[in-house]
């Protein structure tokens, strides 16, 4: 994802100047030694696992549970960086010189990702974390559904809106979640949880499931709705699905048959591990009277216990369609109702392996974080970080001071940077609400519309979301596609079913194998109104400071 990575750090560091991030003048006034900077950590702490079973159907789907914690003590502007989570993509691999990316798009410029540029064709890559462009922080991450279906040329990360690039709903042809939860909100700025989450864990899956049947129609359309499933204290069950069309439509907009059938929608899903990605990290730069170079980082925590364990991710699991497609595909063709758990026969847990990250500061490396603490797999395949004995950062503790020597940086502690260097006591700019995010009264927003309101609900950023109630099948994100009146009929009688037995305190994941469940924000669920108990959704269209 190196390519993706420049991307993002260009996109970010715009963000930070467009934020009002220091500027070098204004650092200049208050302590002319120190300098403001936005490339201040870059790593990807990641785990892999063993191999697929020989000619695996362990591709339908993915999940696992993963910690949640404030990796920062206070919400702070210019950050950027993923809590444990993992990409899907579309196996292409009998594809071996023929590019993914149609001349035009973002990722065709990515030289190094050719010839057939499957790794940033398209992606599922939702999940925990602080994003550059958030605009209303908190404390605590996020939960986001982010994926890209046109090899990077946009982003889509809510029914409605984009990656968290713009205020403004995406334009009608690039909306790509369905909501299918009739109890949750989908805010554009992610999903906040309850109180001071420390540690506890958030369980999350992707599922292919079979919504609408594959098509043959201009373009070819698979059966696959990749549709996220939850598991928190206060909310279970799933939430929203990309629309097999997201996938599959570029091939007709770029005119590029070979890329039918190569989507999301119809291919296998490839995942291969999991990773913290740090992308965008501000940090400090100043020098001591012989000249020496020093840098400070924010202060980035972990949730440790008493041995300095972190634990991160566990119970890691794929599955095939035995877990659930065969029998929701029965359930929606007439056959047996579908309880929604996941099959353990459909299910496989790969053992899990993981190695000593490289991390880097502006491109040069940093050296010595593996006397700090390193990755490992604990007991019961799970996987974290450990802490060792050191004198440079307390357990839990990544290091936040580094000397500059020969072209790399090596961390120390807070007692060896030299008082006249005034780093101690520099602090990073906090987050400021950003504006609101708006949708059209227009288009597809508009025509058919909502059934009910609007209504509000105030959430644990600040933020005020305002939302209103429609038909599953009139939502903004099915307004681009003509779908017969059969179709559609035939697709809401069946979210209807779902509705009616599909309540939101029952496993559908197996319950995590250690720890507690974090909650989601209790504001986030909501009750539907009278008449509008099944078979409507909740759609956020604004979220603002009031």
């Amino acid at each position: 994802m190196e390519t993706l990575l420049i991307r993002r750090l260009f996109g970010a560091a715009a963000v930070w100047l467009a934020t009002g991030a220091l500027s070098g003048a204004a650092a200049a006034a208050t302590s002319p030694t120190i300098t403001p900077h936005s490339q201040g950590l870059h790593g990807y702490i990641s785990y892999g696992h063993e191999e697929l079973p020989p000619q695996s159907t362990f591709t339908a789907g993915a999940g696992f549970y993963s910690a949640v914690w404030p990796l920062t003590d206070r919400p702070l502007a210019g950050f950027q960086i993923g809590l444990p989570g993992t990409w899907i993509l579309p196996d292409n691999s009998d594809d071996k010189d023929t590019p993914l990316a149609p001349e035009g798009t973002l990722a065709r410029t990515w030289k190094e990702r050719g010839p057939t540029w499957s790794s940033v064709f398209q992606t599922v890559e939702g999940g925990l974390g602080y994003w550059a462009g958030n605009h209303f922080r908190y404390g605590p991450p996020k939960f986001s559904l982010n994926a890209t279906p046109q090899c990077y040329d946009y982003e889509v990360g809510s029914p409605g809106w984009s990656f968290f690039y713009s205020n403004e709903a995406l334009p009608d042809q690039r909306l790509g979640i369905a909501q299918l939860s009739n109890r949750l909100l989908i805010p554009p700025d992610a999903l906040p949880f309850h109180g001071h989450p420390n540690g506890e864990f958030l369980g999350y899956t992707w599922m292919a499931l079979p919504f609408t049947d594959a098509t043959t129609n201009e373009p070819p359309t698979g059966d696959q709705s990749w549709t996220c499933f939850l598991s928190a204290a206060n909310f279970k069950g799933p939430i929203a699905y990309y629309i097999p069309e997201t996938w599959s439509k570029i091939g007709k907009l770029f005119n590029d048959p070979f890329l039918h059938g190569r989507g999301l929608d119809a291919r296998p899903g490839i995942i291969g591990g999991g990773a913290m990605e740090i992308n965008t990290v501000p940090r400090f730069d100043a020098s001591d009277a012989q000249g020496a170079v020093y840098t400070k980082l924010p202060k980035l925590q972990f949730p440790v216990d008493v041995q300095g364990r972190a634990y991160l991710v566990q119970d890691v699991t794929y599955y095939s369609k035995a877990a659930l497609f065969d029998a929701f595909k029965s359930w929606r063709d007439g056959g047996p109702v579908c309880s929604g758990s996941f099959d353990a026969k459909g299910a496989w847990k790969p053992r899990l392996n993981t190695h000593t990250t490289r991390f880097d500061q502006a491109g040069q490396k940093i050296v010595g974080i593996e006397r700090v603490f390193d990755t490992r797999i604990f007991e019961g395949n799970v996987w974290g970080l450990q802490w060792f004995t050191n004198d440079i950062s307390p357990n839990g503790l990544f290091p936040q001071y580094f000397k500059r020597a020969g072209g790399e940086h090596v961390p120390l502690a807070a007692a060896a940077v030299p008082a006249e260097t005034k780093l101690l006591s520099q602090e990073f700019k906090l987050a400021r609400p950003g504006p609101p995010y708006t949708s059209p009264t227009n288009g597809a927003w508009a025509q058919p519309g909502p059934k009910l309101g609007p209504f509000t609900a105030r959430l644990a950023d600040g933020s005020v979301v305002t939302y209103a109630w429609y038909r599953f099948v009139d939502q903004p994100s099915f307004q681009q596609y003509h779908w017969s009146a059969e179709k559609k009929a035939k697709l809401q009688a069946f979210v209807e079913k779902l509705h009616a037995n599909w309540p939101i305190d029952r496993d559908y994941m197996a319950p995590p194998t250690r720890g507690k469940l974090v909650a989601l924000d209790p504001a986030l669920i909501v009750t539907p109104p009278e008449g509008l108990a099944v078979g409507y959704v909740p759609i956020v269209t604004r979220q603002a400071t009031q």
